[in-house]
């Protein structure tokens, strides 16, 4: 159970910092990008040695490939991390009603200016290439359990930055879910590419990651 509840709190501090940024800070590309790579970072180094800080079910899907973590605890992972979005979201919409705030702006994933067979190949790209640096930097024979956090993290904020404008930068069907329930629309409609794209990218880089040495000893 202490695994599962780290899952929840690094996922629900992740939604919850990193769309706050978004949404409450009205931030701009390069804060967003760093407010949720700071948080993975953090959370990481908080419940890294708890859970393992996976806070995606991307990441946990990639886990179970490569046999890191079990099928079971995977499926409670991933119940934990949807709970946590679900519930940080939630918070956010209290948050966007006691400030007067757009009703339909929750920091969902979105994709207005492209089509979805780019943004689902965006989000391939981007998942893969996060997933990939977490299996080698967390890699028994090629990682470094002190830097990993930290080369996530900034891994994310980069590939955030680049993404924003394009898909909204999700890498994490779990991020994009919460808010997509409360702002419904189009986000919600297109949650299927933020749904299946990730997990798309994380099952590419698990291979990958083998192929590489990254389940080496």
């Amino acid at each position: 159970m202490r695994r599962y509840a780290a899952e929840f709190i690094g996922t629900f501090m992740l939604v919850f910092l990193g769309t706050g940024a978004v949404v409450v800070a009205k931030a701009d590309t390069l804060t967003i990008g760093l407010a949720f790579g700071l948080t993975v970072t953090v959370m990481a180094y908080a419940f890294g040695g708890v859970s393992g800080g996976h806070f995606n079910p991307a990441v946990s899907i990639a886990m179970m490939i490569n046999k890191r973590l079990e099928a079971k605890d995977g499926v409670f992972y991933i119940v934990a991390q949807f709970l946590g979005a679900i519930v940080a979201s939630g918070l956010l919409s209290v948050l966007i009603n006691a400030l007067d705030l757009s009703r339909t702006g929750f920091g969902q994933t979105d994709f207005p200016k492209i089509g979805a067979g780019v943004a689902f190949l965006v989000e391939v790209i981007v998942t893969f290439s996060f997933i990939l640096v977490i299996l080698m930097t967390t890699s028994d024979r090629f990682g470094n359990s002190q830097m990993a956090p930290l080369a996530i993290g900034i891994t994310l904020s980069l590939l955030i930055i680049v993404a924003l404008n394009l898909t909204g930068g999700s890498l994490n069907p779990a991020r994009s879910f919460g808010p997509a329930i409360f702002a419904g629309g189009s986000a919600l409609a297109h949650y299927w590419v933020y749904l299946a794209a990730p997990i798309v990218g994380a099952v590419l880089a698990a291979f990958t990651g083998r192929l590489l040495g990254s389940e080496e000893r």
